[in-house]
């Protein structure tokens, strides 16, 4: 058996941050002499002193200090088990499933999680990346929420979301810039087309391509010259601003859009207030960008 209970250590802590065995004590609805009692029995029992005096106030010996540093993680850990205990009992939902395609652009995705998280911090999402065509055997694994490019899935229904602008970029340094423009389908054969897996089920000029699974590999070979290739926008304003990339001067097609549906699973019905919240976020961080006016 231990010879300590998080309840004293617990007792030691508000002690130190009230200052006093008496205000802490009224933070606690103890009586004062169940607090002292309390410490002096975790002393005892450790056989080191853990509080001092100093003035008025009750403060940590050096050695107090170390072992309640030691032990604020249980503290915390334990504060956590009782606090997700309560959500339970309410019958509150413990974790959402969240499905969404690389393509939705991140800085957007993590503001969504980060507000959601500020409002249910005991309620986990369990996030999953996918470039939808190209991951059909992650798609049969049902998700709470889908961000995807489909208006509807074999698990429920969508709607609209909003637009991903892709847009026709080479190095700044490729040959494609040194050509007569406006550039067409002919002029652009000769040169590797950098792919998104199957993320842009566009008409394809002709020519070689380089396919690539995952968003940030086809930005690089792009940057390092392989090829030129239709890009997320919202993803290369950086090498755009600066230069690295540029717009390819193209006769016709030099942006696309691909629509993105917010999809809910059908079984999720009536919907719970965590999905009712996590959906209006999505909505209101896609209404609230004017990248997708």
């Amino acid at each position: 058996m231990h010879k300590t209970t998080l309840e004293q250590w617990a007792l030691l802590e508000r002690v130190v941050e009230a200052g006093s065995f008496a205000r802490a004590a009224e933070e606690t609805h103890r009586s004062q002499s169940s607090v002292s009692y309390n410490l002096s029995l975790l002393q005892e029992r450790l056989g080191v002193a853990l509080l001092m005096t100093e003035g008025r106030r009750a403060v940590l010996t050096p050695a107090g200090e170390l072992l309640l540093n030691q032990v604020k993680p249980l503290l915390k850990a334990f504060a956590y088990v009782e606090t997700r205990a309560a959500t339970l009992r309410s019958g509150m939902r413990t974790r959402i499933d969240l499905m969404v395609d690389s393509i939705f652009p991140r800085s957007r995705l993590f503001a969504i999680l980060r507000q959601f998280q500020q409002r249910y911090p005991q309620t986990q999402v369990r996030l999953t990346e996918v470039l939808e065509n190209s991951r059909a055997d992650a798609l049969n694994d049902e998700a709470d929420v889908m961000v995807l490019t489909r208006r509807q899935d074999v698990t429920g229904l969508g709607e609209w979301l909003m637009n991903i602008d892709f847009v026709a970029v080479a190095h700044h340094a490729h040959p494609l810039f040194a050509l007569d423009t406006p550039l067409n389908d002919e002029t652009l054969r000769p040169w590797p087309r950098i792919q998104i897996a199957d993320s842009q089920p566009t008409v394809r000029p002709a020519g070689e391509s380089w396919t690539f699974s995952t968003i940030d590999a086809a930005i690089e070979a792009v940057m390092y010259q392989v090829g030129y290739g239709w890009l997320p926008e919202e993803r290369i304003q950086a090498p755009l601003q600066q230069g690295i990339l540029k717009t390819l001067p193209l006769s016709h097609g030099v942006r696309r859009a691909t629509p993105l549906h917010l999809i809910v699973k059908r079984s999720l019905s009536p919907l719970d207030e965590q999905v009712e919240t996590l959906l209006r976020l999505f909505k209101q961080e896609q209404s609230s960008s004017p990248a997708t006016l």
